[in-house]
């Protein structure tokens, strides 16, 4: 054929994005089956970097991959997020539990579109033993700080052990019955006082009768004997219960030789539920802080803050801005919002710093505070938002001074901005020359403070994630 005969064929636009799609999704799909055989969690992200979708994993890379094959098909709520999904990290976990925690947690704090379960303010439960009570009880919360909506700390919840949280709460409720059958602790809500004449007069519930309670309430057992019995119960919580396992074992396969299958799988499942409670974290790990971290009366909070800053209108609307970075990398601002002294999870926000320092950094906390008040307010002081009574930077007179150096800028000034430093825990305010120095049982700093820990904790649990994903690819 001549060159005069060739003709140049159009360009297929649909053509050339559909080979575009597929190259992408088999591209993401080497990368997943590449991933490392373990329980995780991964974080699929759009072609800007933002995080869209994240999921838990048993074995991450058979997981993962499915998203990507030809074949997939994920609903018709999920199946669009294949068109916008161009990258994917993950994070290694210890074990399932460990994936579920990190995953409910991420979701609760970056809040992904395309994901609508764990979104809620729902919390995994709490196993506990109180301590303040003559007779301790065993209870399941959700509440492990016992803080009502008062603010007040209920009675048996103080000084109370509290184990968790498990990711099984079906697991943990069937334990707590298997066990009392073993330690015989009263799991009722009697406030049963040692020596009161009228116990003995008192008629037990029917857990004393099938033998699964000491009924103390009815003066049955001693104090000192009670105690004894929670204190094994307390050991074995800690322990790794290993005797038991094997001897229910034991048990159990002895009823399948025998045929008693009913029995072996009862067995079974009750050998399950006491595995299970393995499957739980530490309080100190910080896996629930909106239940786990105790706030005082938020109205009397309030009002005592109202009156400290000299304001002569009640406060509603309070939010806290903070500032995390790593080596000058990876900065990132949160800001959070209280109304009425309670958190509102729909107004948090969260900054990927843009701009940067003097130094040509990003490591500078007044350009970082600058650039998130800028964007927070900007559509706030227009009336497009909601604009706060009370505004709280985390940090000094200098970061003060910054954030005050962004309202410059923007047409409305806010009503009032005040900054918490840490350690000393002054409060320095605009237009005041001295900070204000409070007591630390003052009802307004608690306040400010347990504000103030929740930016800084929204801001540094995303933090932590990038960090830990870091520390992966470098090792």
């Amino acid at each position: 054929m001549s060159s005069e005969d060739t003709q140049l064929v159009p360009s297929d636009p649909t053509h050339e994005r559909v080979a575009s799609d597929g190259s992408r999704l088999a591209e993401l799909l080497k990368k997943a089956r590449d991933l490392p055989r373990s329980p995780g969690v991964y974080l699929m992200k759009d072609d800007k970097g933002v995080v869209i979708y994240v999921g838990k994993a048993a074995n991450l890379p058979d997981r993962v991959s499915s998203y990507f094959v030809p074949s997939a098909d994920l609903g018709f709520k999920k199946q669009p997020m294949l068109d916008a999904v161009h990258d994917f990290e993950h994070l290694v976990c210890d074990g399932e539990w460990e994936a579920l925690l990190t995953e409910n947690r991420l979701i609760k704090d970056i809040r992904p579109r395309f994901n609508v379960r764990l979104t809620d303010d729902k919390t995994f439960p709490y196993l506990v033993i109180t301590r303040n009570e003559d007779f301790p009880r065993i209870l399941v919360t959700r509440n492990p700080t016992g803080v009502d909506e008062s603010g007040r700390v209920r009675p048996e919840m103080k000084n109370a052990k509290v184990v968790g949280p498990f990711t099984n709460a079906g697991a943990l409720r069937e334990a707590v019955t298997l066990l009392q059958r073993v330690f015989k602790y009263r799991t009722c809500k009697l406030d049963i006082v040692d020596g009161d004449e009228r116990n003995k007069y008192f008629r037990p519930c029917l857990l004393y009768t099938i033998g699964q309670c000491t009924a103390p309430c009815a003066a049955k057992i001693t104090q000192l004997g009670y105690a004894a019995d929670i204190e094994r119960f307390t050991k074995f919580l800690d322990s790794k219960r290993s005797v038991m396992l094997r001897e229910m074992t034991a048990e159990m396969e002895q009823a399948s030789a025998a045929l008693e299958f009913e029995k072996a799988a009862i067995l079974r499942d009750q050998i399950k539920a006491i595995e299970k409670l393995d499957e739980r974290a530490k309080r100190s790990a910080g896996w629930q802080p909106e239940s786990e971290v105790s706030v005082i009366d938020p109205k009397k909070g309030l009002r005592a803050l109202q009156r400290v800053l000299e304001l002569e209108s009640p406060i509603r609307c309070l939010e806290a801005i903070d500032i995390a970075h790593l080596q000058g990398g990876e900065t990132v601002g949160s800001k959070v919002c209280f109304v009425d002294g309670r958190p509102l999870k729909n107004e948090y926000r969260r900054y990927r710093i843009r701009s940067v320092g003097p130094d040509g950094t990003l490591n500078d906390d007044y350009t970082s505070i600058r650039e998130v008040v800028l964007r927070r307010y900007r559509e706030a002081g227009a009336g497009n938002e909601l604009y706060p009574d009370v505004i709280l930077i985390d940090g000094g007179l200098g970061q003060l001074h910054a954030a005050l150096g962004a309202f410059d800028h923007l047409e409305m000034r806010p009503p009032m901005v005040i900054s918490l430093a840490k350690k000393e825990e002054l409060i320095y305010v605009q237009q005041r020359s001295e900070p204000i120095r409070l007591g630390r049982e003052n009802t307004a700093l608690r306040l400010c403070q347990a504000i103030r820990d929740e930016a800084h904790r929204f801001a540094q649990h995303y933090h932590h994630v990038l960090r830990k994903k870091k520390t992966l690819d470098e090792g």
